[in-house]
């Protein structure tokens, strides 16, 4: 779900990995483990979004897409070191 900013309270186990239109995105810490070696692709399409989610009054939904990293992506993303958690978030460590 997406959420306008300050109307979700971001946990210190909460993941940034990555931002979308300067706006970031955060994963729960056990999602993360379980996505930690898949690229995320967040989309908007045609549809009703979640009663919820921010995009639900304009027509459209979020669509996750995703694939697995490439072994050269996996040593790069491991060379960076661990993405940045709640609120101490810096925009330089963002993971693709």
């Amino acid at each position: 779900m997406g959420f306008p900013a300050g109307e979700f309270k971001v946990g210190g186990q909460d993941v940034l990995i990555g931002e979308i239109e300067a706006h970031k995105f955060y994963i729960g810490a056990a999602q993360f483990e379980y996505w930690r070696h898949t690229q995320l692709i967040i989309d908007i399409v045609p549809g009703r979004g979640a009663d919820f989610s921010l995009e639900a009054p304009e027509g459209v939904r979020f669509l996750t897409r995703s694939r697995v990293f490439t072994d050269e992506e996996v040593e790069a993303l491991n060379a960076a070191g661990e993405p940045p958690r709640g609120g101490a978030a810096s925009p330089s460590r963002l993971r693709p």
